[in-house]
């Protein structure tokens, strides 16, 4: 007998169906030499350290930390999930072949393993089932194509290195921190500080940017300009800090003559979208319709399950050859539901470039895309999502929007000026997004009208003042953008692309992340912002090793667990570096008392700190480091030992009396001091959590 393990009762019975397999059983289908069977996602866990050893259910430094030399694995504790695995277990240990049929990708390929570790038949014949959709065509063409299950052993080894270096540096992370800072302002009871090996970064990113923020300084500044034919012209000098040059220079000019020197034009054309891969998907459907990163997955994975698009846990925005000619297919099926865009299309000529068809830029799966099976009743959320889909796939086959961009450089009294305008001439692929901005180069709103090199005439300058603005908070949107290139905020897409490899998490995992964050009230959304809250922000403050925030560190493990997939990495040594990790930040974080004899280091640029005259400054004042601490927050005078730990432990474990509240005080990721207070949080003692208080 053959047994077919699929991720979720809905996919196994539209396998079954695909198979005509028609004998309903309880917690399974059977016919034709076959039985469908399957899990509720994850079915299997790696156990507790208690189940290890009962010792370590006590929360203890002495016990840490503790890395197992063999994980086992236990059933999750949801109901049902006991019964359906005994029936999967039974199933399998009568087989004579068993085939995975949970997602192709990591996550899917790890509930399999696992499933056969507890069912003790990892040395039965395996094979693989890999879809990259769920309608019947796709399921019965996957069949025909089954792959050795063993072809994806490096698969499950990367997979299963995330599961245990997540576990590894969790749970000895936070018990570490939660034993040693739990009781913050000589509260009874400790907090449960939660920190991770992927959430952490991100939380640190958020609290920086919110720092920044916070701490931000605006600075005045003046920028001159001139009106001539109801044009705006721009100096083409810097703008000034100071308004007695600003208005210097706007006299030199008042009542001269405006004249043309120059009009260049050139046309430019810009190519239609790429198709989506889920991160950019997120990013957008966040940024035009406000919806979060996991709101926009699960309505992609419902429609994915419903057969309309194509497997949405992709990083990759590209198409391989074997899909191309499908594709036309594809487009003509959706004609019912988009006639006149497509019709605009010649179905048997599309333009398969570069941009749309790269087979070594497709790994485990393509790009998101319809399947051409025409919906039917679609959630609200379903509708946003598999219409940006459509869209974009449509507009990826249509011609380039072509602009005429032009510059017109101007003159008065030897004050330099410039214009810069556009014209859609070609719409092309634009005419698909009507009322969306899609050209992000600045100075191009206007239309300028036609401008000869040598015209003159009298023109209308002037003064805007304006203040530098601070950085803006983060969006789902744009902290997905970070995630993608591990902390670094880059915009180019090119240049996204090339970093992608040292992303933080995965595209099925960052919206996972984010609403983690949110779940532990380290992170708060205002509107579409995302905040820090001073949980967060006191978190951040009490991890003194940098590598356990290091978007750029995270990132690297991200780029070593795809090597293990490639086969290019052994697990045996990713392993041993986090276990080596995690004993040095358990090392460390023991000699984190405070140093008698030395002030701390400078929270900015991480020179020895002095004391001054009046107050705290940073030794490497002479090479540029303005950082000075302060010895009075707020009208509170800070003793020296109070200085102390602020600048050693970044914050006070004492609350300060500040006006008519107490309040703790921390240094921020900028240098300067900021006091919170604590709200409701998760608590825990002797190791177990008590309700919230």
């Amino acid at each position: 007998m053959k047994v077919i393990i699929a991720e979720k009762p809905s996919v196994a019975r539209d396998i079954a169906e695909v198979l005509e397999i028609k004998g309903r059983k309880k917690g399974y289908i059977e016919g034709r030499g076959c039985a469908v069977t399957w899990a509720f996602g994850h079915l299997v866990a790696l156990q507790e350290p208690g189940d290890y050893d009962p010792a370590l259910k006590q929360w203890s430094l002495a016990t840490l930390p503790f890395v197992p030399e063999r994980f086992k694995l236990t059933l999750i504790k949801n109901h049902g999930v006991a019964e359906q695995f005994a029936v999967i277990a039974s199933l399998c240990r009568q087989a004579g072949e068993i085939i995975c049929a949970t997602d192709a990708g990591r996550e899917g390929e790890l509930i399999f393993r696992y499933i056969l570790a507890m069912c003790e038949c990892e040395e039965k014949p395996i094979r693989r089932l890999w879809l990259n959709s769920l309608t019947p065509e796709a399921i019965a063409e996957a069949f025909k194509e089954l792959k050795d299950g063993h072809a994806y052993d490096s698969l499950y080894a990367a997979a299963r290195c995330r599961s245990e270096s997540d576990w590894i540096v969790g749970l000895n992370a936070t018990r570490c921190y939660t034993v040693r800072h739990g009781r913050i302002g000589g509260s009874p009871e400790r907090v449960l500080w939660s920190i991770g090996r992927v959430q952490t970064p991100v939380l640190a990113m958020i609290v920086e940017r919110d720092d920044a923020i916070l701490q931000f300084q605006p600075q005045a500044f003046w920028e001159l300009a001139s009106r001539y034919r109801e044009v705006i012209f721009k100096y083409t000098g810097k703008r000034f800090a100071s308004e007695e040059k600003a208005q210097a220079l706007l006299a030199k000019i008042s009542g001269q003559t405006f004249i043309i020197t120059g009009v260049a034009a050139r046309e430019k054309k810009e190519p239609p979208p790429q198709l989506f891969d889920l991160t950019t998907l997120q990013r957008e459907i966040n940024k035009l319709h406000g919806l979060s990163a996991a709101e926009t997955l699960s309505a992609a994975q419902s429609l994915y399950e419903k057969k309309l698009i194509t497997y949405p846990r992709t990083d990759s925005r590209y198409l391989g050859k074997d899909l191309q000619p499908r594709i036309p297919r594809i487009l003509g099926e959706l004609k019912a539901i988009r006639p006149e865009e497509i019709a605009a299309l010649n179905l048997t000529k599309l333009p398969f470039g570069k941009r749309i068809i790269d087979d070594s830029k497709v790994n485990d799966h393509h790009a998101i895309i319809p399947t051409g099976v025409i919906p039917r009743t679609l959630g609200d959320n379903e509708q946003l999502v598999y219409e940006a889909i459509t869209t974009q796939f449509i507009a990826a086959f249509y011609p380039a929007c072509v602009k005429n961009l032009t510059s017109v450089e101007a003159e008065s009294n030897g004050v330099r000026f410039q214009a810069k305008g556009s014209q859609v001439v070609e719409p092309g692929w634009s005419a698909l997004f009507a009322g969306k901005k899609q050209s992000q180069e600045a100075g191009e709103e206007q239309i300028l009208p036609l401008f000869a090199a040598g015209e003159t005439g009298p023109h209308e300058p002037f003064l805007r003042e304006g203040k530098t603005v601070p950085p803006k908070h983060f969006t789902e949107n744009s902290l997905l953008g970070a995630m993608e290139a591990a902390g670094k905020l880059v915009e180019d897409e090119a240049l996204r692309e090339a970093l992608k490899e040292r992303g933080i998490g995965t595209p099925a995992t960052r919206a996972a992340i984010i609403e983690t964050l949110l779940s532990r009230n380290y992170i708060r959304r205002e509107k579409k912002q995302l905040r820090c809250t001073d949980m967060g922000r006191l978190l951040i403050a009490l991890i003194r090793d940098p590598l356990l925030k290091s978007p750029e560190l995270t990132g690297e493990w991200e780029e070593k667990l795809k090597k293990i997939e490639r086969g290019e990495l052994t697990p045996e040594e990713f392993m041993a570096g986090i276990a080596a990790y995690i004993r040095a930040l358990i090392e460390n974080a023991g000699n984190e008392g405070v140093a008698h004899g030395r002030w701390g280091n400078c929270p900015l640029c991480g020179r020895e700190m002095i004391k001054g005259k009046r107050a705290y400054g940073c030794s490497g004042w002479k090479e540029g480091c303005a950082f000075v601490l302060e010895p009075e927050y707020k009208g509170v005078p800070l003793t020296a030992r109070q200085i102390q730990l602020l600048l050693q432990q970044r914050f006070l474990p004492q609350p300060l009396r500040i006006g008519e509240e107490s309040r703790l005080l921390i240094l921020s990721t900028q240098g300067a001091p900021l006091d919170l207070h604590l709200p409701t949080a998760e608590r825990q003692q002797n190791g177990k959590k008590v309700e919230r208080s």
